[in-house]
């Protein structure tokens, strides 16, 4: 959801190649590079923004800037971030995505706030964030309920808002563990940062992974469907460094590592499986334990769940191309390797992504017209970018992809989820999106 630490270099010593060249307002070749290197640390911030620790495993985009990052930052904070119904703390809202109440929160949401706060050191804002959390606990676990009103009233309705979501979740946990080397102490919260993050680690194992080895979509006691998108191995590593104790006793491997590996096997079936996809990566949003497309995993009063490649599966090769730029992981870059030529080649660069395919690569959008659309999804430009810094031959593809979210346009699928993953992929792509827990 243990492989070397992140190492690479800080200034200037980053991958060469083309610029954005969308026919956006993206950077060229012709301009000067910017400087880049990390920013000094201070007593209680000890990763100041920029850092722009370039790992050597990894591709960047060739003129990347940090002002970009700024802007997009910016107007992140200003479309999503709210304290109106958020208890005197604040919330990111979803101000005009599908299906839900409009101005609801989710904790994926929070989730995601946290992160882009602690790697923008934001410590206020990631204190209200946690605060808000804090307010809507689901009893039974522990960790948040997924769904709250607009208002702050209760829980969100059609559907009931009661119960977590994992991928929130571990999202949380990993923050709080960034919180601890980013800030130290406690801020405003009532506990350390630290401890918060030994406190939500534990609850995600105890409440959402299966037989020691699958993620579960949610707390559930019998076989749960899987949502790949879920998966985050890089995470797994940090947290098993943290829940020491969480062994398997009969191979002496944490079983965090166990389960890091179950889901990679898991991941691998399910992309050799008869779908199509065994040449594209392209994975079901929802499948169950053999690897197929799950259908059900609503269950029968939930209606039919998507099985294409779509807004929960497209955040995949974000997740898995962090666990390759980190820590090497030659599982991870087996992966992206498939997703990476698939967009970069079969799709005809960045600027044609839409926002769904068949697992047989077909073009299957969702919000977007058509692939000639002027509005993209950055959460499927950013993530499929972010799996392709694997590899240096998808310099232009990179820049091409960069072009694309700096314009701060590719909203298609909502403001709060587009720019959400636009802000975590810029933070990528820009040396800024690092693990804490290895530096």
């Amino acid at each position: 959801m243990g492989g070397s630490a992140m190492g690479g270099s800080s200034g200037n010593g980053g991958s060469s190649g083309a610029g954005g060249s969308t026919g956006t307002d993206a950077v060229t070749d012709t301009a000067a590079p910017p400087s880049r290197g990390p920013t000094a640390g201070s007593p209680g911030h000890t990763f100041p923004f920029p850092q722009n620790r370039e790992n050597s495993r990894c591709t960047y985009p060739a003129l990347y800037r940090n002002e970009d990052v700024k802007a997009i930052y910016a107007q992140w904070k200003n479309d999503n971030v709210t304290s109106d119904g958020a208890s005197g703390f604040r919330r990111v809202k979803r101000s005009n995505e599908p299906g839900l109440e409009k101005n609801s929160t989710v904790s994926e949401g929070i989730a995601y706030g946290m992160l882009i706060a602690v790697f923008m050191d934001e410590q206020d804002l990631f204190d209200d964030f946690w605060q808000y959390e804090q307010k809507w606990l689901d009893g039974g676990t522990g960790l948040m309920n997924w769904y709250i009103n607009a208002a702050g009233s209760g829980l969100g309705s059609n559907p009931s808002g009661a119960g977590p979501a994992t991928d929130a979740d571990e999202d949380m946990a990993f923050a709080l563990l960034l919180a601890d080397k980013q800030w130290g102490g406690q801020g405003k919260l009532g506990k350390k940062y630290s401890d918060l993050a030994k406190d939500q680690i534990h609850a995600v194992w105890v409440n959402e992974i299966w037989d020691y080895k699958y993620i579960k979509p949610w707390p559930t006691s019998s076989q749960p469907p899987i949502n790949l998108s879920y998966f985050a191995p890089a995470y797994h590593r940090a947290f098993a460094k943290v829940d020491t104790t969480n062994v398997n006793p009969s191979t002496k491997v944490n079983y965090w590592l166990e389960s890091l590996d179950a889901m990679y096997k898991l991941l691998d079936t399910t992309v050799n499986s008869s779908g199509g996809n065994a040449s594209y990566g392209l994975v079901p949003a929802w499948a169950d334990l053999s690897g197929k497309p799950n259908g059900g995993a609503f269950g029968a009063s939930g209606g039919a769940s998507p099985t294409n490649y779509q807004y929960d599966s497209c955040r995949v090769p974000f997740r898995i191309g962090l666990d390759y730029c980190w820590n090497g992981e030659s599982r991870a870059k087996d992966y992206v390797g498939k997703t990476s030529s698939f967009f970069s080649g079969v799709v005809g660069g960045a600027a044609k992504i839409v926002d769904g395919y068949g697992l047989d690569g077909s073009p299957q959008p969702q919000y977007q017209k058509d692939a000639n659309a002027q509005v993209q999804s950055a959460a499927f430009v950013g993530p499929a970018a972010v799996g392709a810094m694997s590899d240096s031959a998808n310099q232009k593809f990179l820049g091409d992809a960069y072009g694309v979210l700096t314009t701060g346009k590719a909203v298609v699928g909502g403001t709060y989820y587009d720019e959400s993953w636009m802000m975590l992929s810029l933070l990528m792509m820009t040396a800024n999106f690092l693990d804490y827990t290895s530096l």
